[in-house]
């Protein structure tokens, strides 16, 4: 197959043809170091690429396939991770000036877990810096979304993203504190999953709030994300927030049956009164739930009244948690962060006690609505977002009060999974009429905790019944 095209297979496409050695390793990563080389000067997702390092291992992959030693789907699939993601002998910067020289002395465990699946690392991707904030506060320059340069690819994995979706990686990884994996998904028209709090392990992460961050997949497609968090899921005694219960087998999840299935419309956020949801966002939910629905699942609205409150609440907890994390660094070179960053963690260290507790306890209450509708239904269905993508704003300022509070009411979208831990997944649902092709519009499916499999079913079910995610953004072409 021409290297052309390699890139622009799915991550399973590619993996069943490098088990069938119809397409090898080397010629796999050597196909997106020259996209790599050629496409990302304009999109701006790798702060760091490791090509030699990648082209060692094409060959380490390519012997153990020839000699037998095909260690599953993800064995010679090339990969980016989010740039707070420890790797040995790699700078990990969590795109900071501060971190910028930092190399780590080991790998994060879900590092250690893709190699020993086989995957290969192309390089380390841009984010929003110390995962706070919009693509333009990273020191290495804002990253681009591929549908549209101008727009924003979300955040703050920005760089996984954007480069997934610009065919510069076959399937990446994410960071998911307060919906940083579903945010760029839902921006860039893919795949992304936030697993449930304990499913994947955090060692050897720079985290950004400790009760929340999870590690997931920014796909393609649904079986893309189903391989690629089969590949890091599992119990690590390494971080003692994961739990031990058994990992399934997800590709095998994805049977395309939903009949008899039962779903939640989240009513607050499908007709919000406080958020500010984009009609067409709207209207593309509300078609994909009649999708849903013609496969043979039971659809119902539900009611989750504090959704609408949980971007408030989730912020007021992660913003105390993030700055608590490396205060050092605000005490002593605050002048090194980016002026926007350095705004918010300054605020948030004057956040008062009483109302960090009084989130606490609020989170306390979404996690039980959240569960108890779960105990009705088996999966939730609402916007990723109220909105596409946003054009990125590249000064430095201080929001208008106005705007920092629609800012903060954003994030109840996705806010009530972060609150309670459980498993989210976004997937492209349509697309806008701005512009000759479009901005992506996503919807949300999220489960019960450690029921990963079946958000991922349900997604699948969808996925195969509709070809929106056959387009291609622009700047991938």
């Amino acid at each position: 197959m021409a290297e052309k095209n390699i890139a622009f297979l799915s991550a399973t496409e590619l993996g069943n043809a490098i088990r069938e050695k119809q397409i090898s390793p080397v010629e796999a990563v050597e196909a997106y170091l020259e996209r790599i080389e050629r496409i990302d000067p304009l999109v701006n997702s790798y702060i760091t690429v490791t090509a030699e390092q990648a082209r060692q291992e094409a060959l380490e992959a390519e012997k153990e396939i020839r000699s037998g030693n095909y260690r599953g789907p993800l064995h010679g699939i090339p990969m980016g991770l989010k740039d707070q993601i420890y790797t040995k002998g790699v700078r990990t910067t969590d795109a900071s000036k501060i971190r910028s020289e930092f190399v780590p002395k080991y790998d994060a465990t879900v590092v250690t877990n893709l190699k020993n699946s086989g995957a290969i690392l192309l390089g380390k991707l841009n984010m929003a810096e110390f995962a706070h904030g919009e693509p333009q506060s990273s020191y290495y320059g804002a990253t681009r979304n591929p549908w549209d340069l101008t727009r924003s690819p979300g955040v703050s994995s920005t760089g996984s993203g954007a480069a997934t979706a610009a065919r510069l990686c076959a399937t990446s990884l994410g960071e998911d504190t307060g919906g940083s994996i579903r945010g760029p998904a839902a921006n860039c028209g893919l795949v992304g999953l936030r697993p449930t709090w304990g499913r994947v392990s955090r060692y050897g992460v720079d985290g950004a709030g400790w009760s929340f961050d999870t590690l997931g997949p920014i796909s393609r497609t649904v079986e893309d994300a189903a391989i690629t968090i089969g590949g890091i899921a599992g119990y690590d005694p390494l971080d003692p927030s994961t739990h031990n219960v058994p990992v399934p087998d997800y590709l095998a999840a994805l049977t395309g049956d939903i009949k008899g299935l039962r779903i939640g419309v989240v009513r607050e956020l499908i007709d919000p009164e406080e958020l500010d949801l984009d009609p067409q966002m709207r209207q593309s939910v509300l078609t994909a739930v009649e999708v849903l629905a013609e496969l043979g699942a039971e659809v119902k609205q539900v009611s989750m009244p504090l959704a609408e409150k949980s971007g408030y609440i989730t912020r007021a907890i992660t913003h105390v948690d993030r700055v608590s994390l490396s205060p050092e660094f605000l005490r002593e070179q605050p002048e090194d962060y980016h002026h926007n960053t350095r705004v918010h963690f300054t605020t948030a260290n004057l956040i008062p006690a009483q109302v960090y507790y009084k989130a606490q306890k609020l989170r306390t209450m979404v996690r039980e609505q959240v569960l108890g509708l779960l105990e009705d239904v088996d999966v939730l269905i609402q916007p990723t977002s109220g909105r596409p993508a946003n054009v990125i704003n590249l000064d430095q300022n201080v929001e208008s009060q106005v705007g920092a509070k629609a800012a903060l009411a954003a994030g109840g979208f996705r806010g009530p999974y972060s609150l309670s831990g459980a498993p989210a997944l976004s997937i492209l649902c349509g697309f806008t009429s701005e512009g000759d092709d479009g901005l992506p519009l996503a919807m949300q499916i999220a489960g019960r905790p450690f029921e990963e499999a079946t958000v991922l079913r349900v997604a699948h079910a969808y996925e195969q019944a509709v070809s929106w995610n056959k387009r291609i953004p622009p700047a991938a072409l």
